[in-house]
């Protein structure tokens, strides 16, 4: 086993078809919402700025933010087991 497909995990080629799936498969997602990595980046730093200025109102934005996350990293983990499933 070679340096670089321990570091990966796997061979250079099917970690860069899994990484090529994910990114078009969040990319999908972000078109369908209307996001661009900026306002990601806003969002996030939106959420510490409400979690400083309104405390325990910002836990709430922080559940529908997790729902929201959940709504992408849950369909890429089960393609990414599905991918990965060896027989």
């Amino acid at each position: 086993m070679s340096t670089l497909t321990r570091f990966l995990g796997d061979t250079p080629l099917r970690v860069f078809l899994k990484l090529l799936v994910v990114s078009f498969l969040v990319g999908l997602v972000m078109h369908a919402f209307g996001w661009s990595p900026m306002d990601v980046f806003y969002g996030i730093r939106q959420f510490f700025v409400d979690l400083w200025n309104l405390g325990f109102h910002a836990i709430d934005r922080f559940l529908g933010y997790i729902l929201l996350g959940a709504a992408i990293v849950v369909p890429v983990f089960i393609l990414l087991r599905i991918a990965s499933y060896r027989k």
